[in-house]
């Protein structure tokens, strides 16, 4: 059967699974190449230990790289790195300690991610490995405690959404004004949680940072993979990267590797399936800003040129677009210039490696002669951290990779995003605008979806495991039913809730008439995105409290799905079920009605992946022993202990 990269790369790294090719939709179990943590190693060493694990299974997979408070010089938070640091060392993983760089970067200029390698981070930006021809994809701190437990940790095969890249890009034109373009233009969740496989011709014309900065946003416009093929840009990274670590005397890869690469890269089958297919041509593209605290809307420079917004901060940092080439465009700019009166502008660089080559190449001086504000290398304002944060009335512009209200400091100040051009031309001018005069075309939207179709599979049904559940239907048909809504933070804080306690709030915040009417045994039919916004596990057991033994969605948050499962929750994404059920109730989802039970069952059969309601059936991917096996030891943490023999 023809697989997309994703598939083709994660069935290369499979641990347990289906016996045949991989298909969106499986649960798996991974053994990926690397996992990197960052300041929550702390966190994840705590899980670990929590499991009762005392070994790590594979110490080679490992790097830990502190990076996101290294401005605190607190006695606690030396005190955490001291201990991380000592871990490390304990157990022979490679550790880089603050001032090294930030961690993603690290990842890629010191080796440890190469081409159809599947690399993972408990950190959101994992994406960014895919510049390289890797599946780099987030992981939470359970799954992250588990890979060190076992090297092994579950996932659950994303759909595919090729982008068809065609044309070139102009003059003064980035990779940053690319994922711009793309979250401004495809912003009602068409890629939300799906892996993107870059394509076409105009990849060719992408440096190597562009497409660092490509995939590393991709996570604000919602993938869990932004993949770039193997090319000539690619291979030229790699052997300038095995030259760096050859005279370190460091191999992480040889040139046997490269050539191989070079030669039979890991390639989609031309034949595969995808589930929608995006075209850009990069010659429509032209510098956009994302904001002001949103990456869904974006205008074009040119308009907000003509606005003249004052700014009273610029910043040039993060694991998105502070690299040599992020650098060399704002010093070009910057060149015999100065920062505006009342402006700051911060600059880090993504690693020490960068800033040395800057300045060597004489850039960072550049910047600095300017009026930057130099800080260590790191996240720093980007994550909210340290020096420079944003104070209540002002207005910033940055090249990082998020602008959510609140996130790079005062919730009534507003952060714009754009790229090291725009911030450096920006800062120079006191307002927002750009170095060059463009036309602020907007790039055409070119969007198509293709039907996709679950296919009954028998699968074994493991003991402990139900062959079945039946249950009465409540239909919740809001999309993007949040965490808070489910679970409120009212609650989530409190050490005194009890099962019982939780069970009678649950829902609250969505409709507060939920508890009463929720039975044991009934099942929830949800929307799209189900349980997007914080990571409470609460939005999880307090289901499990009430007593409902599974949720049904349009889509989950892959969050929520990942603290289902490693909860031991059930949870099947079955969209065309949700379309059905809004066509017959569309009168009451119209007058606003909150929770709909019609009052008969819902019959779930597992042994085949098939869902009976009203003499109507409905596929789901089929539920394997990867998922089986979590749900009966009712969690991940338990399945780790009970592998390693501690239960």
């Amino acid at each position: 059967m023809p697989q997309t990269i994703v598939e083709k790369i994660a069935q290369a790294h499979l641990a347990e699974g289906p016996n045949r090719p991989l298909r969106a939709g499986d649960f798996v179990s991974i053994r990926p190449h690397r996992v990197m943590t960052h300041d929550n190693t702390s966190a994840v060493m705590s899980k670990f230990k929590g499991i009762g694990a005392k070994k790590i299974h594979d110490p080679k997979q490992l790097v830990f790289a502190l990076d996101h408070d290294i401005q605190n010089h607190d006695e606690a938070n030396l005190k955490k790195y001291r201990s991380i640091e000592a871990f490390a060392k304990e157990h022979g993983v490679d550790f880089y300690p603050a001032g090294t760089g930030i961690g993603h970067q690290i990842m890629v200029e010191r080796g440890y991610v190469v081409p159809g390698s599947f690399v993972v981070a408990s950190d959101s930006h994992s994406n960014m490995y895919g510049a390289l021809g890797a599946v780099g994809t987030p992981i939470v701190r359970t799954d992250a405690a588990a890979v060190w437990a076992t090297g092994e940790f579950w996932w659950q095969i994303p759909r595919t959404i090729q982008v068809v890249l065609e044309g070139k890009l102009p003059e003064g034109v980035t990779g940053k004004d690319v994922i711009i373009t793309l979250c401004g233009l495809y912003n009602h969740d068409e890629a939300l949680n799906a892996a993107v496989e870059f394509a076409g011709p105009g990849i060719a014309s992408l440096s190597m940072d562009a497409r660092l900065s490509i995939s590393n946003m991709s996570t604000e416009w919602g993938p869990l993979v932004g993949w770039f093929p193997v090319d000539e840009v690619t291979i030229a990274y790699l052997k300038a990267t095995h030259q760096r670590l050859k005279h370190m005397s460091v191999d992480r890869f040889s040139e046997k590797d490269i050539d191989g690469w070079t030669h039979n890269p890991a390639r989609p089958d031309p034949a595969a399936s995808y589930a929608a297919r995006i075209v850009l041509d990069l010659a429509q593209v032209t510098p956009h800003v994302s904001g002001p605290d949103t990456v869904q809307v974006m205008a074009s420079v040119a308009d907000l040129a003509k606005e003249k917004i004052a700014i009273q901060k610029a910043y040039l940092l993060s694991c998105t677009n502070s690299r040599v080439e992020d650098l060399d465009s704002a010093a070009r700019i910057l060149k015999g210039r100065k920062v505006a009166a009342g402006v700051k502008f911060y600059l880090a660089p993504a690693s020490k490696w960068v800033q040395d080559e800057a300045e060597c190449r004489g850039s960072w001086q550049t910047l600095l002669d300017a009026g930057a504000i130099p800080l260590p290398p790191s996240c720093g304002p980007c994550i909210g951290l340290g020096t420079g944060l944003l104070e209540p009335g002002e207005v910033g512009i940055s090249a990082t990779n998020r602008n959510f209200k609140g996130r790079m400091g005062s919730r009534d100040a507003k952060c714009y995003l754009g790229s090291p051009a725009v911030v450096a031309a920006s800062a120079v001018a006191g307002y927002i605008c750009g170095p060059l005069s463009t036309n602020g075309h907007k790039a055409d939207r070119n969007y198509k979806e293709f039907s996709a179709t679950t296919q009954p599979e028998k699968v074994e049904i493991l003991p402990g495991f139900p062959q079945q559940v039946r249950g009465r239907l409540i239909f919740v048909p809001q999309d993007n039913l949040n965490t808070d809504a489910i679970y409120g933070k009212d609650y989530t804080y409190r050490d005194d809730m009890t099962p019982a306690m939780m069970a009678k709030v649950v829902m609250e915040n969505y409709d507060p008439q939920f508890a009463s009417r929720a039975h044991n045994g009934d099942i929830i039919v949800g929307g799209y995105n189900f349980g997007t916004g914080s990571s409470r596990e609460q939005a999880v057991t307090c289901l499990k409290a009430k007593g409902i033994p599974m949720v049904i969605a349009a889509s989950f948050s892959q969050t929520y799905l990942r603290n289902a499962y490693n909860n031991g929750f059930l949870c099947v994404e079955v969209p065309e079920l949700v379309k059905r059920l809004r066509d017959r109730f569309a009168g009451p989802i119209a007058m606003k009605e909150k929770t709909l039970i019609p009052g008969d069952e819902i019959d779930v059969d597992f042994t085949s992946g098939v869902i009976h309601w009203r003499s109507e059936n409905f596929t789901f991917p089929a539920l394997g022993s990867v998922p089986q096996s979590l749900v009966i030891a009712q969690g991940v943490e338990n399945l780790v202990a009970k592998r390693l023999g501690l239960k």
